[in-house]
């Protein structure tokens, strides 16, 4: 079989599988299919190291990693950032560092498991997601979905250990004040 075909026949048989994970990590539909796009491009300039001691799926998956890796990277370097002033950070404290009262976290009294099992829930932390930095995005991406080593993750974005559990902390009070407007009190 010609080295075109294989590359063919493995964009029929994995391009929904790598699509889905690309998908899953970005969160963005437009970046998913670039990256699988991406990812089939490298693998057919790179065929002739692939060896069949795994099996293409995962060959592929590597590529599609280091792909997903690199699409954060970049983001990180180049961010573009759409923070909307109510949404701001700084408007969850006061000067002294205390908690502002119309920003202090409610409980939520609710099973965490059992809210990734409900639909809404998950398109609504998508949008919450979507609206954070692109640093902040990355690092939440990178700790949580993908669930990277911390030190890795600063490696990769090129981060303090500092400034890195600095931007969890934002990210997270940020993604708290979304969801409870968009989910939790509606």
């Amino acid at each position: 079989m010609t080295q075109e075909k294989i590359i063919e026949n493995w964009v029929k048989e994995y391009t929904n599988d790598l699509f889905n994970w690309a998908y899953h990590k970005t969160s963005d539909y437009q970046s998913a299919e670039d990256l699988v796009q991406e990812t089939f491009l490298v693998a057919a300039e790179k065929i002739e190291s692939f060896r069949n001691e795994s099996q293409p799926r995962t060959w592929l998956f590597g590529i599609l990693k280091n792909k997903i890796a690199e699409y954060f990277r970049l983001k990180v370097k180049h961010p573009i950032i759409h923070v909307e002033k109510e949404e701001s950070f700084e408007l969850f404290f006061d000067n002294n560092g205390k908690w502002n009262k119309h920003s202090r976290p409610d409980e939520w009294n609710i099973n965490e498991e059992q809210l990734f099992d409900n639909e809404g829930f998950n398109h609504i932390f998508e949008q919450c997601m979507k609206k954070l930095p692109a640093q902040w995005f990355s690092c939440i991406s990178m700790k949580y979905l993908e669930e990277r080593d911390p030190k890795l993750v600063c490696q990769e974005l090129d981060l303090s250990t500092t400034n890195y559990w600095q931007i969890i902390h934002r990210a997270k009070l940020q993604l708290r004040e979304c969801l409870e407007q968009h989910w939790f009190h509606t």
